[in-house]
């Protein structure tokens, strides 16, 4: 059944009783797929899972599974749901009749189904290769195969090895973490400090592929080392979008693919806080949902693919006019400039004002939550603080490592302020406990987090409890300063657009056009703002990148004017 190829390649397995079936189905994924993967086979339920005790033993990657379902004994659904306990990450399909339809989608709650596909799936170009290829595209994007790629040597509760981690995650470089507290029982450790000699004092130490290492750097260093492109390649562009979430990354790709010259300017990541998102499960064409990081992939990829540029990380520091042009100064000092300026730079997660907090953020204490962070915490009990969809989605993610996630809201109830889809998912998830009407007052630890205090409105208690991880999620604010002297903005700095500029149905006094301001203009003409940072806007992703698309088509009204 195995090649002579080297072992190290991932597996996809396939299962079903029926030898025909199974004959036709390796052969369709042979033919695809044997360069890059194993190809393994297994006519039962239980010969799967036993094959898969193996393959973790040996430290052997899997990336896909493909069952059909209507086996004796073992079912596929019952196979995926053991399946999943022993490898989370592998992708799961249900190759399934049409009559088991119903079946199929209720699996996709119940044992996190990635996909199922009806038989017969000929042919295979239409039916099966593009489904597995997206599925194992999305695998290799998370996967982080231990002998390869940039590793960071430093402690697990240091904000600064916690920023490094962060920001190779979000910048989707693939990398391994080594914790020096585990050097006398990890030989990697030990082998790294050794490596590292004399800048072992300067903690954390990121260590290259070719041996180059950087002690301590900078988020510009660090940039750098990884050649990320942070410096653009001209000086005026058609578009510039400074934003790199849905929003901004939607304007790019509906800007560059009709033409305009276009340039993202994204001060952290693509995909802004979106791509903290573990699990988005109501974005319209992906029934069994996709993480925000998966979105961020995706649409970075679309969005170069047509010609534009990200920069990132870089961040616009700076706002001017010259005649028709909007000149953008970035935080290197050089400027850029456009006669369309789009601002999508999204929300902040807004900060926890409590005592302890400045101290030991970054050592036990998170704002949002990056995918990565969860495996860190398979020991520990987890606190979210928040009740909106984004500390939902982070619960049922934790949940899937830790023994016990806590969710702390400070409303009576989740209905106001969640999905449906996650209330029920969380309501149906054993280890996840939600206490209402309960916030955190105060954090403990000197070097990292010990304890949190916690009062309960409904029990009238206030409790001192253990914690060494906490994930805060209690909405968001936008970052607008720059902008201040150019567009009118609400009170909590969220940028005005189209009919909120309007005053009894008239424009600003100091409005120089005689047309109104477009529907996402802002009170500067050819400056528009999409997504989160603007006032009143639905804060969802799927709004964003609407929005993103729909405002290329007023950036086009408004150069055919200008």
């Amino acid at each position: 059944m195995d090649s002579d190829r080297p072992a190290t390649r991932p597996t996809v397995l396939t299962i079903d009783d029926d030898p025909e079936v199974l004959k036709a189905i390796e052969r369709d994924l042979r033919h695809r797929y044997a360069k890059s993967y194993r190809i393994l086979s297994a006519n039962s339920g239980q010969a799967a899972l036993d094959l898969l005790d193996r393959l973790r033993e040996r430290g052997e990657p899997v990336a896909l599974l493909l069952a059909d379902h209507r086996m004796p004994q073992m079912t596929g659904i019952e196979f995926l749901s053991r399946a999943v306990e022993r490898l989370p990450e592998a992708k799961r399909v249900l190759l399934t009749a049409y009559a088991d339809t119903d079946a199929a989608i209720r699996a996709i709650n119940d044992v996190k189904l990635h996909y199922y596909l009806l038989k017969p799936w000929d042919p295979p170009d239409q039916h099966l290769y593009p489904v597995l290829d997206d599925l194992l595209e999305d695998w290799k994007a998370a996967y982080r195969p231990s002998f390869e790629g940039i590793r960071v040597l430093g402690t697990r509760w240091s904000p600064r090895s916690y920023e490094l981690r962060e920001f190779l995650a979000r910048n989707q470089v693939p990398y391994r973490f080594l914790d020096v507290e585990t050097a006398h029982q990890d030989k990697e450790v030990r082998q790294a400090l050794d490596l590292v000699g004399a800048d072992e004092q300067r903690l954390p130490v990121v260590l290259f592929s070719d041996g180059a290492r950087l002690p301590d750097p900078s988020q510009a260093q660090l940039a750098a080392g990884l050649n990320l492109r942070t410096r653009p390649g001209a000086k005026s562009y058609d578009l510039i979008i400074v934003g790199g979430g849905p929003a901004g990354l939607a304007a790019a790709v509906y800007g560059a693919s009709e033409g305009l010259r276009t340039v993202i300017v994204e001060r952290e990541a693509p995909g802004g806080q979106a791509a903290l998102s573990a699990r988005i499960e109501n974005y319209l064409g992906f029934p069994s949902g996709l993480s925000g990081n998966d979105l961020a992939r995706r649409a970075v990829v679309q969005a170069t693919r047509f010609g534009a540029e990200i920069l990132a990380p870089q961040e616009a520091t700076g706002l001017r006019t010259h005649d028709n042009y909007r000149i953008v100064r970035l935080a290197d000092g050089c400027e850029i400039s456009s006669q369309a300026l789009l601002i999508a730079t999204g929300v902040q997660w807004r900060t926890l004002d409590v005592p302890g907090m400045d101290r030991l953020t970054g050592a036990g204490v998170y704002y949002g939550a990056g995918s990565t962070e969860a495996r860190s915490c398979g020991d520990d009990e987890v606190y979210i603080v928040g009740g909106a969809n984004s500390a939902g989605q982070a619960a049922l993610n934790f949940s899937r490592y830790s023994p016990r996630v806590i969710l702390l809201v400070r409303g009576e109830s989740l209905e106001s302020s969640m999905s449906k889809y996650l209330i029920d998912e969380i309501g149906r998830t054993p280890n996840i406990e939600v206490q209402y009407q309960t916030q955190v007052l105060e954090v403990h630890g000197e070097e990292r987090l010990e304890s949190i205090t916690v009062d309960c409105r409904r029990s009238g208690s206030r409790e001192r409890i253990k914690a060494r991880a906490m994930f805060v999620f209690i909405g968001a604010q936008p970052r607008t300063d720059w902008l201040k002297d150019f567009v009118d903005r609400d009170a909590r700095g969220f940028i005005l657009t189209g009919p909120d500029l309007l005053r009894d149905g008239k424009p600003p006094k100091y409005w120089p056009l005689e047309r109104d301001p477009g529907l996402l203009e802002t009170s500067l003409p050819g400056v528009f703002a999409v997504g989160d940072v603007r006032h009143g806007s639905v804060k969802r992703v799927a709004s964003g990148v609407g929005e993103g698309s729909v405002a290329i088509q007023f950036v086009h009204q408004y150069l055919s004017r200008v």
